[in-house]
């Protein structure tokens, strides 16, 4: 059993709604993840790349950042990273079109809580994030 802060334990167990920052590049993506999660999740901004989505995770306090992998400049990835290295306690879930093992290890590596492939979106990314909330990895079905 793994030992858990106060705060997730709160927000493992809160009724409040899950609180999401949506990165990715391509608007129509941003829009159909927000339809997705919005029935449950409140998305309390978007970013349309990694240095954004850095810039303004400590000002929106969310509880998840559902992140790209493949942006121009910063990467997904590096966004995680770098996420951890400030301290950000938000958990992180990765909505990408790499459909590959290397790809969820890599994710993994950088701090990923949960790895959702896009053509997957409908089905798992509510899941994802509502695993990633209570501290638990979730990971699409790969090809």
């Amino acid at each position: 059993m793994t030992a858990r802060s106060p705060r997730e334990v709160s927000l493992a167990t809160s009724p409040e709604p899950v609180r999401v920052l949506l990165v990715d590049d391509s608007d129509s993506m941003i829009e159909r993840a927000a339809a997705v999660l919005m029935p449950a999740c409140v998305v309390v901004g978007t970013a349309k790349n990694g240095t954004q989505a850095l810039d303004v995770v400590g000002t929106l306090r969310p509880d998840v950042v559902v992140l790209d992998i493949s942006m121009p400049g910063m990467n997904g990835l590096e966004v995680a990273s770098a996420l951890r290295h400030q301290g950000s306690s938000a958990a992180v879930v990765f909505l990408t079109i790499h459909d590959d093992q290397d790809f969820v290890a890599a994710a993994q590596e950088a701090g990923g809580t949960g790895y959702v492939v896009k053509r997957r979106l409908a089905s798992d990314l509510m899941v994802a994030v509502q695993e990633a909330r209570a501290g638990r990895s979730f990971v699409s079905a790969l090809s």
